[in-house]
């Protein structure tokens, strides 16, 4: 008898949803791990959410400036879904489109406040050993930002409550 194939698309769309997993419960090592190595430059494009252009950093630098923000904010949620994962001939790397939500609360002067963020993340994926095992890993994340709905201000002031810089 032999043993099903493993179908390479669950493995990257898991890849995909640790992200969300990650940001949410404040696993930052979980989150870390789900990129290439520690050295080597990822792409970050946000423009369209913040405007400026997508930026090349390991996941330390990334981890270093994202991280004042969520560990600033009372909660998040980030629901990820509809992933269509196309892998390359050579089955050494991918790309996953999935469709996000992103609900960012705080609460200030009083009131809970929220900003969510609806839109679709484009990322690429290479395989990458991993002891007796292989794993995908994240080297470009690019946020396409559909809507915005809420109080995007809270963002600033989650990043300053907990003493992160810009």
């Amino acid at each position: 008898m032999t043993s099903p194939v493993r179908d390479p698309r669950i493995d990257i769309a898991q890849t995909v949803y640790s992200f969300a997993y990650g940001i949410d419960g404040r696993d930052w090592d979980a989150y870390q791990a789900i990129f290439i190595g520690p050295d080597e430059p990822i792409t970050f494009d946000y423009e369209s959410y913040s405007g400026r252009p997508a930026m090349r950093m390991t996941a330390d630098e990334w981890l270093g400036a994202v991280r004042p923000l969520f560990e600033g904010l009372d909660a998040t949620q980030h629901a990820m879904s509809n992933p269509i994962v196309d892998v390359d001939t050579d089955g050494r790397s991918a790309r996953c489109r999935v469709y996000m939500q992103a609900a960012h609360f705080l609460t200030h002067e009083g009131d809970q406040e929220e900003f969510t963020i609806g839109g679709y993340y484009d990322d690429h994926l290479v395989l990458r050993p991993a002891g007796d095992d292989a794993a995908w890993k994240l080297d470009a994340v690019k946020l396409t930002v559909w809507w915005r709905r809420g109080n995007p201000s809270i963002m600033e002031i989650a990043r300053q409550r907990h003493g992160g810089r810009r």
